[in-house]
């Protein structure tokens, strides 16, 4: 018993200086070390899949192809027999609704199957797959306090980011494993007084051309923990 306690009060002093020690550039560093060891973010190109399950909505497959030295993204979304797809290389914008590119502005407004769209989705998944290399990217404002928040019963080092005006409104906060330092959690507030924007939990890992992304996002309101869907991350 005493043993225990020992270990448990080891611990506790451990993860304080852990927490007390580092700023958030620190950390944020801490982490893209765990899960971007060899720097292959840069250069990502690779193919992946994305399986999104909803409550009371049919199962949504994307296949999302990343090409970032190249400029291009491709996403592949299969739902009740309905297949549309978004590619935007550079500057180029090209739609295709089951494959043709002819395309009716009925149909489009239907699937909503635009350009602004397609550069949307792109900077959806590049921003939630890139993480938190992402949050090297210009313009991101890391908070330079760390703190320590228990969120499902389990202590985190918390990193809070803000977005200068050009980039974006949302605060988000990331929430790192004390020990290895991977991500499990992020959170966003629109109006942090609200209590508005979503939270998201993460398990499992992918490793997707060397880097260990989460295997599965669990998201829910931040209001109420209303529970809102789940996707799933395989390899092609």
């Amino acid at each position: 018993m005493l043993r225990i306690i020992f270990i448990v009060f080891i611990s506790s002093i451990h993860f304080l200086g852990q927490s007390q020690g580092l700023t958030g550039d620190q950390l944020l560093q801490n982490a893209i070390a765990y899960h971007d060891p060899n720097n292959n973010w840069p250069t990502f190109n690779w193919v992946f899949m994305v399986t999104m399950e909803t409550p009371k909505k049919s199962e949504r497959k994307s296949k999302v192809k990343i090409n970032l030295p190249e400029q291009v993204f491709s996403l592949t979304v299969n739902q009740e027999e309905v297949s549309l797809e978004y590619i935007l290389k550079g500057k180029d914008c090209k739609l295709r609704l089951n494959g043709a590119e002819e395309i009716s502005e009925t149909q489009k407004k239907t699937f909503n199957l635009n350009c602004d769209r397609a550069l949307m989705m792109k900077n959806y998944y590049t921003y939630l797959y890139g993480l938190p290399m992402k949050l090297k990217d210009p313009g991101t404002i890391i908070d330079p306090k760390v703190n320590r928040r228990k969120f499902k019963n389990k202590e985190y080092l918390v990193l809070k980011v803000n977005y200068s005006e050009d980039v974006g409104g949302d605060s988000w906060y990331f929430y790192f494993d004390p020990l290895t330092y991977a991500m499990e959690i992020y959170q966003f507030f629109h109006d942090e007084s609200k209590n508005d924007g979503e939270y998201i939990l993460l398990s499992g890992e992918e490793t997707i051309n060397n880097i260990k992304m989460p295997k599965t996002r669990a998201w829910y309101y931040n209001k109420d923990n209303g529970y809102l869907g789940t996707d799933i991350l395989s390899k092609e």
